[in-house]
């Protein structure tokens, strides 16, 4: 029974290492398109637009996606703060054009987060090692950074003279 129990366990572990990771990232996605459709659901919901660019070759990128996913308080912050892209970079598909607009993003590694108001325009691009502590993303760091680009964080009548 004990033997039994072994090559169950080791099939389904040793299944589970080489298991395809869920597809986060569309090769396919029209990037500019998805990207202006969010730009015109955050302009009209009040938020920002956070462009996740990597692919799913990239374990740090899924590593972070499903960090979000997870993370009850980030999570709530982003859905209220902002609409979500997962821009894909692959040997599939580049979306080199998308990138140029941005001014090349893909300089700081995978995945590279890029900000965008409500109207398109890039206000910031982050290299995510920023965001990693021992191996991981650190929560702390990942709010706080979702804080410091929130709408409301560069809203210039958020600050009193």
């Amino acid at each position: 029974m004990k033997k039994l129990l072994g090559v169950l366990f080791s099939i389904v572990i040793g299944s589970s290492l080489f298991a395809q990771p869920s597809a986060i990232y569309n090769p396919e996605a029209n990037a500019k398109a998805v990207i202006q459709q969010a730009v015109e659901q955050a302009k009209a919901e009040g938020k920002h637009v956070f462009l996740q660019i990597g692919g799913n070759w990239c374990p740090w990128c899924i590593k972070f996606h499903r960090f979000v996913e997870n993370d009850s308080e980030i999570k709530a912050f982003v859905d209220a703060n902002y609409v979500v892209v997962k821009v894909n970079y692959s040997k599939e598909n580049k979306n080199l054009d998308v990138l140029k607009s941005l001014d090349f993003p893909q300089r700081f590694g995978f995945p590279v987060f890029v900000v965008l108001d409500a109207s398109g325009e890039r206000i910031h691009t982050q290299n995510s090692a920023y965001l990693e502590k021992e191996g991981a993303y650190d929560p702390k760091e990942v709010l706080l950074f979702y804080k410091q680009w929130s709408p409301l964080a560069v809203d210039p009548n958020t600050y009193h003279k």
